[in-house]
């Protein structure tokens, strides 16, 4: 027990301790040393059953001294519905009594008080009905005894969770059973602390559930709570925030209402409901402690708020007053399974007030309901009107009379039977004979308490209406619930309107049903208010969180380039498959753009065009050599290897046309080898007719021979030699590293670059570098030469051709590394079609113009000096 709690005992305890001291000094005799001389409501019988209900819902708090008596705290508040849910206990028992078959032969009783709905007085309430109440008698024959009423079977009780838990856990050690038909907190299902406790209402455990259900069907992430500071609101808030939390959902606020909040404390919560940028409430309360609160609410007029009712007021007639409505209309919440109890409202509408002493509860109900005094009565105004006890109790719609879907008083029906059904099984209720149809119970049978809880907590039936009644191991019924929704009727006051069901026992998805067209929202809306802190977030977007802020509150980013989301409030963009790209919206992935450098397209159709053009210009340039290779300019310098440079040179500008269109294992070797071993060709022929011209001028000095050692034969070893070394480097890495087709998608969004890879990038090189040094020694050799005393000296032109085979492949390295796309195989087939042309014009182009438009110059006398 809390130490709160424990004070809350402590006075109580003491009496008790109080009254056995003196009544051991009173030896033989004894006398009537006290009672806590509260307002009953009884009927004897064989059994008594005790009742505890909150006609009224507040109290004033005693001023414990420990010097005198206790006294009994004053009570105000009068709850109507309240005392149905008494008369309901008495119109069960009455039932029961006139049921021949049920508790034969044997009369039930009941002992009904006041707990004002907090624990100090619940708990003396509770104290007296189980320690029954104290009588003296003289008896000639055996002298002055002690006697008492007895005391009770099993108490049915309270309404709150907090007096509940103080009441279960006194009575628990005793095993005198409680049964409640409204406390729901979770708490109570320890049996190790509340051994004796059982209930006819689901735990608060499944109610959250249905809570937490409910607000995310609806989708509203964002919610604030409002409690109490008693056990039923802190467990229940409590539950409620972690699930909401694992389901996803946030608290905007959570407050707390004092037990006697100050003006001042009820208008702070107030401004936070109406600042708040949630447009749902939860409130854990009964009507009475949000009486206050509603109250400023209703002045303010904040309409907006979409208010979600626990099981303690989502039926309070309380709060359907005309100056609630503007701002309850449209609440939604959880309610027990009601029913229609037949014969219940005529036996209402029987109460009529008595002098007695034990009808002075009714008394009481009587005056609070006319406002007026009964002679007899508890009022003691003088100024209030005086009643005679006759009035029509047909004339006050309240709801005490409406029964029309009871489902507290149900839970207090199913109690009083569920304790007779126990009574039935431990009496041994039957046929008391064989072979007789005598039906009855064994009245001689003497029990207790432990005994009862023992069948009651094993009862197991189902009642007139068709609803199984029975209880778990933790003394928990089947949990069953109505959805009610706040709507206007015609008379213009509120009616509850189921609009769907919750059963905690279905498999999980189905637990939940809704009937959202039958519901009526806030402010006249034709949809359900939308409560988020933000936004969720389109699809093509996914969330960021904000830095100290709730999960709930984010920002929404876009889908970075390749990823996507296709659901509203992803949390994470997905990256898309390899080969596929997301759209623009980034909602769908999309198969990439395959890009590569083809022959239809504009730049692939204007390179094919120079190439040709290559071709077809080195193929005139051989056809005129062919025409006048009996001329001195053609046959100078060994007019076979001019034919096999032209040759090479076609080969060239034809090698071209490989790098161009859809990539392919083929393709990918012969663009390389084919461009290695033409350059080769080319430069090899070059190299040659320097070193040819360098040969000849050396040989045109006395004594020197050497034109004669290198001759055509030698020339063709040369060339071969040269060309073979490129032929076996080629070969050799196309063999062991091939380049092959490769589909690269890290260079633009959408689109997919098919290029050649090669799987060994130094043997690129190493083609390129042996062309490179083949042009190197070729331009070092020319440029000795440039200045030899020829008329027509070939080493100027060659060394001017060179120069612009340099420039071109020296700007081709950046200008390869830095063009996006196929852009760089364009810039590879440039550097190939600028290089031959540069060779092919540098070294034939004068020759041809000699030929063609200086025949003149074109004679063996005019090429020396």
């Amino acid at each position: 027990m809390s130490a709160g709690l424990s004070k809350r005992m402590a006075p109580i305890v003491l009496f008790i301790l109080h009254l056995l001291l003196e009544s051991c000094a009173a030896e033989r005799f004894c006398s009537k040393i006290g009672d806590f001389n509260l307002p009953i409501l009884k009927a004897d019988g064989e059994i008594l059953i005790g009742g505890l209900f909150p006609l009224h819902y507040m109290a004033s708090k005693p001023n414990h001294n420990y010097t005198s008596r206790p006294q009994h705290s004053q009570c105000s508040g009068y709850d109507l519905r309240a005392f149905r849910w008494v008369q309901t206990m008495i119109f069960a028992i009455k039932e029961i009594n006139e049921n021949a078959s049920l508790l034969p032969g044997v009369t039930l009783g009941y002992r009904i008080m006041d707990s004002c709905d907090q624990v100090h007085t619940g708990l003396t309430g509770g104290l007296s009905l189980a320690s029954g109440s104290l009588a003296y008698y003289q008896n000639q024959t055996e002298g002055s005894q002690c006697v008492a009423d007895a005391p009770v079977s099993a108490v049915i009780g309270l309404a709150s969770s907090t007096p509940t838990r103080a009441l279960a856990h006194t009575l628990g050690p005793f095993g005198i059973p409680v049964v409640s038909y409204f406390a729901t907190c979770t708490c109570l299902t320890n049996k190790q602390v509340y051994p004796s406790f059982l209930r006819t209402v689901p735990s608060d455990t499944f109610q959250v559930l249905g809570l937490v259900q409910l607000v995310a069907h609806f989708g509203w992430h964002w919610v604030g709570t409002v409690g109490t500071e008693d056990d039923y609101s802190r467990y229940g808030i409590q539950a409620f925030s972690e699930q909401l939390q694992e389901w996803g959902g946030c608290l905007a606020f959570h407050k707390t209402i004092p037990k006697a909040p100050s003006m001042a404390r009820i208008n702070v919560i107030a401004d936070i409901l109406e600042t708040t940028t949630a447009r749902v409430v939860i409130a854990f309360a009964t009507e009475g402690q949000l009486l206050e609160l509603l109250t400023e609410v209703a002045r303010r007029n904040l309409t907006r708020l979409q208010w979600v009712a626990s099981e303690a007021w989502v039926t309070a007639s309380l709060l359907t007053a005309p100056e609630f409505q503007p701002v309850l209309v449209g609440t939604l919440g959880f309610s027990f399974r009601g029913t229609v109890i037949p014969g219940l409202s005529e036996f209402l509408l029987k109460v009529r007030p008595s002098p007695r002493p034990e009808s002075a509860l009714i008394n009481m109900f009587w005056e609070e309901l006319f406002g007026c005094r009964l002679v007899f009565g508890s009022h003691s105004f003088s100024n209030t009107p005086q009643c005679s006890g006759n009035e029509d109790l047909t004339t006050r719609k309240t709801s005490y009379s409406d029964v029309s879907q009871v489902r507290i008083s149900y839970n207090v029906y199913k109690a009083v039977y569920a304790i007779a059904h126990a009574l039935h099984k431990l009496l041994q209720c039957g046929s008391l004979w064989e072979n007789t149809t005598h039906v009855g119970c064994n009245r001689t049978t003497a029990f207790t308490p432990r005994q009862l809880l023992y069948h009651l907590k094993r009862v197991n039936f189902t009642n007139q209406f068709g609803e199984k009644v029975s209880f778990d191991s933790n003394g928990e019924p089947v949990p069953l619930y109505d959805i009610i929704n706040w709507q206007r009727d015609h008379q213009g006051g509120i009616r509850f309107q189921k609009v769907g069901s919750f059963d905690g026992s279905a498999p999980r998805g189905q637990q939940l049903q809704m009937e959202e067209k039958s519901i009526e929202w806030i402010e006249g809306q034709s949809q359900a208010p939308v409560s988020v802190c933000s936004a969720a977030c389109p699809p093509g977007s996914r969330k960021a969180s904000r830095p100290r802020e709730a999960v709930c509150c984010f920002d929404c980013l876009p889908c970075a380039e390749g990823q996507i989301s296709n659901t509203t409030g992803a949390t994470e963009c997905i990256r898309c498959p390899l080969y596929y790209w997301s759209d623009r919206d980034r909602v769908a992935c999309v198969a990439g753009v395959e890009e590569f450098l083809s022959f239809q397209e504009s730049l692939g159709i204007i390179l094919v065009v120079l190439s040709l053009l290559g071709v077809s210009a080195a193929t005139v340039i051989t056809v005129i050599f062919l025409w006048y290779k009996t001329t001195p300019i053609v046959k100078a310098n060994n007019s076979e290897i001019s034919f096999l440079l032209l040759l090479s040179l076609k080969l060239c500008f034809l090698c071209s046309l490989v790098f161009m269109g859809r990539p392919s294992p083929w393709s990918c070797r012969a663009r390389q080898a084919a461009f290695g071993i033409s350059f080769v060709l080319s430069m090899s022929c070059i190299l040659v007719k320097t070193i040819v011209v360098l040969l000849a001028f050396r040989s045109s000095k006395p004594g020197l021979h050497t034109v004669q050692l290198f001759g055509p034969p030698q020339q063709r070893a040369f060339i071969f030699c040269c060309s073979a070394v490129q032929v076996i480097l080629c070969a050799g890495w196309l063999a062991v590293a091939p380049p092959v087709p490769f589909k690269n998608t890290s260079f633009q969004s959408g689109r997919i670059l098919l290029e050649c890879k090669g799987a060994w990038p130094p043997g690129f090189y190493l083609v390129l570098g042996y062309i490179g040094l083949l042009s190197c020694v070729c331009f070092i050799l020319a440029f000795m030469g440039r200045k030899l005393p020829d008329t027509f000296n070939e080493a100027k032109l060659i060394t001017f051709s060179m120069l612009i085979f340099f420039a071109v492949w020296i700007s081709f390295i950046p200008a390869h590394n830095s063009s996006p796309g196929k852009y760089t195989v364009a810039v590879e087939i440039f550097a190939i079609l600028a290089s031959s042309f540069g060779l092919l014009l540098c070294i034939f182009a004068p020759k041809c113009y000699i030929i063609l438009f200086k025949p003149e110059q074109n004679i063996k006398k005019g090429m020396r000096k």
